[in-house]
């Protein structure tokens, strides 16, 4: 009886797409760690000003970007079965949703820009701000990640066993979903 080799096991995608992902992740941890920090030393001001944050529009944001992620791995099974346009048509799905959020979110921010909250309002207006500009600036990258793959895609180019790009463009766009349900959680839900 023959044994055959043992596979050989492989980081998904690109190695810098990963060092990139640890990295962001490290600065949003840092972020959020110093948001709890603030939170803890000024609980009635977070409290007032999570009072003025609605669910309705970043609960759906969330569900925007869980489809996106659900996409996402629908075109790497589709591209990996070689169903180049189901694969493409995923892809698209996924820029969609990630339309959706911008278009949401920035309906968000105007709003409360409207309502005269800067960044120099106050330490929570600061955070609320920061986190979520930061990260909209992040589904803008990874929407032009999905959109480069998607692009490259219209030759046939992903096969199985040739899908790096997709693979990355996967895992990035799955951190921008991960970082947007800490924050959801954290400055939208915990009261």
């Amino acid at each position: 009886m023959e044994l055959s080799a043992p596979q050989q096991r492989r980081v998904p995608g690109d190695l810098a797409m990963w060092c990139f992902i640890l990295a962001e992740l490290a600065v949003f941890g840092v972020f959020f760690l110093a948001y709890a920090w603030a939170r803890r030393q000024q609980p009635a001001l977070f409290a007032a000003g999570q009072g003025g944050l609605e669910l309705g529009l970043p609960t759906l944001n969330t569900l925007l970007l869980l489809a996106g992620s659900a996409a996402i791995l629908a075109a790497l099974s589709a591209f990996s079965a070689g169903r180049q346009r189901a694969g493409r048509r995923w892809l698209a799905l996924t820029l969609l949703a990630g339309g959706g959020f911008l278009a949401l979110k920035g309906y968000e921010l105007v709003g409360k820009a409207v309502q005269g909250i800067t960044l120099s309002s106050n330490e929570f207006w600061m955070f609320y701000l920061s986190l979520t500009v930061f990260h909209f600036l992040h589904v803008v990258l990874g929407m032009v990640i999905v959109a480069a793959v998607w692009w490259l895609a219209r030759d046939g180019r992903y096969q199985p066993g040739a899908m790096d790009e997709v693979e990355t463009a996967a895992a990035y766009w799955h951190m921008v979903d991960l970082v947007w349900l800490l924050l959801f959680a954290l400055v939208y839900v915990a009261r």
